[in-house]
């Protein structure tokens, strides 16, 4: 169980901190939930308290994580597949696994893709949702802001 104040993550949706726990009746049935606030784009998510372990919430990455993350940032090997088909499906479980590593590696195989031959508007929009995820949590991990965290990440993709 978490508490307000405490910094997770809800994959495919990014990081955020606890703002409230609320009680909400939706369909006739009372729920708990957690409101969460993320730091991009001021939104609000309501995700139910029963069932965090079930949609895999955990907590913001550790800072030695994030020195993993820029590592896997920097790595400027592509060793994605030709494939645009096979190539989104994969990156959309990486997405998916709620992993930081996985979408770190998202996009840095994306942002090389983009930098080298370009991508359609399905991996772009992918791209995006990625980075997003990305910066959210990178943003709570190091206490920094918004656009400090897409320098870094821009940094350790040689950009």
């Amino acid at each position: 169980m978490y508490s307000i104040g405490d910094k997770i993550v809800y994959p495919m949706h990014g990081a955020g901190v606890i703002e409230s726990i609320e009680e909400k009746e939706i369909l006739g049935q009372k729920q708990s939930y957690y409101v969460m606030k993320m730091p991009i784009g001021d939104m609000k998510v309501m995700i139910p308290t029963h069932n965090i372990n079930g949609i895999g919430i955990r907590d913001v990455i550790t800072p030695s994580d994030v020195e993993k993350v820029f590592e896997i940032l920097s790595d400027q090997k592509l060793g994605i597949s030709t494939n645009w088909n096979k190539r989104y499906r994969e990156n959309m479980i990486k997405i998916k696994s709620g992993n930081i590593f996985e979408v770190a590696d998202v996009v840095r195989s994306l942002m090389i893709r983009e930098r080298e031959k370009g991508l359609s508007t399905g991996e772009r929009k992918m791209l995006n949702s990625a980075k997003q995820i990305l910066i959210s949590e990178l943003v709570l991990a190091k206490n920094m802001k918004q656009l400090e965290i897409e320098g870094l990440i821009n940094n350790h993709l040689g950009l």
